[in-house]
């Protein structure tokens, strides 16, 4: 799939119209702030505070609708295409597992992402296509973005059930487990993380490295970014909350293999997490980084002190985001 538009609108009328009223809004209310208050936040451009603006009112009405197939389809009413979209090109898998395939121009070496997807395990927007393409370009791999069931209709172990026969697949095709790189951002970090876990205890080989971008690392969502960071993220601490709810079906959030803080992470590949200063999982995330120094594990994490959930998104039209790709591309092809 290519496209250069920059953006899509669909869906039904009030859904466009909305969409359409809320970036003029963004567009009029930022700059007029920012006149008067200066940037929200010391280092936020004019673009990405009007985005952070239009971003967290879009999750907030999405979030607040009754239905979350209505919630889905709001949420792709209106998408956004990263330049990256442009050169890479993606491919359909609906048998043995469903997912999609973007490739690069030209890869690199025969090594190939497992990459899961964000979206609280609620949802898989159309937009995330963009981001996986800001990693594909920049990585120059092949990705395989697996499309999981999801929340609240599938509650755990779904999703790692899913992600697991999703690596036994790529297994199957022929891709050695070394050649093989686990990423994941948000809930999809989580996966990326519990997975592990999960093969380790099942005695099935391991993948080289694993990159967690912004994880969901404590489903019982702990950590005081939780409040402290709200003012500035597009993410609510209510939207967590319920998610883990729908997740957890009854389960104890406290199982290592819902969340990964409280595993032991002895003996897994080599670990590599960016998180946003300004995300409401800020806390969790760096608990995680301290609890893998202490167990003495292979673990690195950059932090980008102004930055909010899953800023990578933003590809090269945002500095911070640009300087985060390229660190994934140096950490995943670095020789070990």
């Amino acid at each position: 799939m290519r496209n250069s538009k920059p953006f899509s609108l669909s869906g039904p009328t009030n859904y466009r119209i909305r969409n359409i009223d809320v970036l003029t809004l963004a567009s009029i209310k930022i700059p007029v702030r920012r006149l008067f208050r200066g940037p929200q936040v010391p280092g936020w451009s004019l673009t990405f505070e009007m985005t952070n603006y239009f971003l967290r009112s879009q999750s907030l009405y999405s979030f607040d609708m009754p239905n979350i197939k209505d919630s889905r389809e709001y949420q792709d009413a209106l998408v956004f295409y990263s330049p990256a979209l442009a050169s890479v090109k993606t491919e359909n898998v609906t048998d043995p597992v469903k997912g999609t395939w973007f490739s690069p121009e030209t890869a690199e070496n025969n090594k190939i992402i497992l990459y899961f997807h964000g979206g609280g395990y609620a949802y898989f927007a159309k937009t995330h296509y963009g981001f996986i393409a800001n990693i594909t370009r920049a990585a120059k791999l092949r990705i395989f973005a697996p499309d999981y069931p999801l929340i609240p209709e599938n509650p755990y172990p779904a999703q790692l059930d899913y992600a697991l026969k999703s690596y036994q697949w790529l297994l199957e095709q022929g891709n050695s487990a070394e050649n093989i790189i686990f990423m994941g951002d948000s809930a999809g970090g989580n996966l990326c993380l519990t997975l592990p876990l999960k093969l380790r205890a099942s005695r099935i080989p391991l993948p080289s490295s694993i990159v967690a971008l912004c994880p969901w690392t404590d489903v019982g969502n702990s950590g005081a970014s939780m409040s402290v960071n709200e003012p500035f993220d597009w993410v609510e601490k209510r939207m967590p909350e319920t998610w883990a709810k729908w997740f957890l079906s009854g389960r104890d959030y406290h199982d290592p293999l819902i969340s990964p803080i409280y595993a032991d992470l002895r003996n897994l590949p080599p670990i590599y997490i960016q998180a946003g200063g300004k995300e409401i999982l800020f806390d969790m995330i760096k608990a995680f980084y301290d609890c893998g120094i202490a167990q003495g594990v292979n673990i690195k994490m950059d932090v980008w002190p102004s930055m909010n959930h899953d800023f990578q998104a933003y590809g090269e039209t945002v500095r911070e985001s640009g300087e985060a790709l390229r660190k994934i591309a140096e950490f995943i092809h670095q020789k070990k």
